[in-house]
C-alpha cells in the first residue's frame, strides 16, 4: 500500500489516483488566510490538500457568510457541477496544495482516468457530507451541533488529542450558530465531563460513548 493510503486510510485504488495526482499536479503554497480560489471564479482547476486545512465560504448578498465545508490532507476540492466556483476557498493554516487543470486529464490516458474516477468518488462524498450538514442544521439542538462537530473532527484525525484548525467564528458560521452560543456549548460539554480542552484549540474526548449518544438521540 502506498504512503498516501497509509497516511489517509484510503483504499489502494484511490491512493493510486492520488499518487498520480501528485506526479502530474503542480505544488503551490498558501499562507494562513490566503485565498486559493474565489467565489464565481472559473472552475477549471482541481485542488488536493497535501498539508494544512482549507475552508470554503460563500458571501451572501446581505454580507453574511456561509461556510460550506472544511478540507484536510488528502481531500480534493474545487469540484463543481457548473463552470464557476459557488464558494471561495481560503487556507486556514499554512497549506501545501496540488493543483491540476481538469481539461488536461485527457492527455494522461489511464492516469487521467484514475484521477477522474477519484473526482467522482470525491463528488459522492461531498454530496453525502452536504446531506449530513443539512440534517445537522435542521434537526439538532445547539449542543448537539457542537458535539457532532467535535466528534466528527476527532474521528477524522484519529488522534487522542485533536487540534481545531478553525476558530470559534468559523465553527459558528458552519453550524448556523452565534459565536457566543458555540462558546457556551463548548463550556457546557466540558462541564459535563464529555470533552476536555487544553487551551482554546486542543481537546480530548473523555466520554466518547456518552458524546455519541447525545449526537444520535
Amino acid at each position: 500500500m502506498s504512503l498516501q493510503a497509509l497516511e489517509y486510510g484510503r483504499p489502494t485504488h484511490e491512493a493510486a489516483a492520488m499518487d498520480t495526482f501528485g506526479a502530474i499536479g503542480v505544488r503551490m503554497h498558501f499562507a494562513a488566510g490566503e485565498e486559493i480560489y474565489a467565489q464565481e471564479e472559473p472552475a477549471d482547476l482541481i485542488y488536493q490538500v497535501i498539508s494544512g486545512a482549507v475552508r470554503t465560504t460563500r458571501l451572501m448578498g446581505d454580507g453574511r457568510r456561509q461556510i460550506g465545508d472544511f478540507f484536510y490532507g488528502g481531500d480534493l476540492l474545487g469540484i463543481e457541477a457548473g463552470s464557476e466556483h459557488r464558494f471561495s476557498a481560503e487556507a486556514l493554516s499554512d497549506c501545501e496544495i496540488l493543483v491540476l487543470k481538469r481539461a488536461a486529464l485527457r492527455h494522461y490516458g489511464e492516469q487521467g482516468g484514475q484521477i477522474e474516477r477519484a473526482i467522482w468518488q470525491a463528488t459522492a462524498k461531498a454530496l453525502e457530507r452536504t446531506q449530513e450538514h443539512l440534517m445537522l442544521l435542521g434537526r439538532k439542538t445547539a449542543c448537539e451541533k457542537v458535539a457532532s462537530f467535535l466528534l466528527d473532527l476527532a474521528d477524522r484525525f484519529k488522534s487522542e488529542v485533536t487540534t481545531l484548525p478553525m476558530g470559534r467564528q468559523d465553527m459558528a458560521d458552519y453550524l448556523g450558530l452565534t459565536i457566543e452560543t458555540v462558546s457556551r456549548m463548548l463550556t457546557q460539554l466540558q462541564a459535563n465531563g464529555l470533552v476536555e480542552f487544553s487551551g482554546c484549540r486542543r481537546y480530548r474526548i473523555t466520554r466518547r460513548a456518552a458524546l455519541a449518544r447525545m449526537v444520535e438521540d
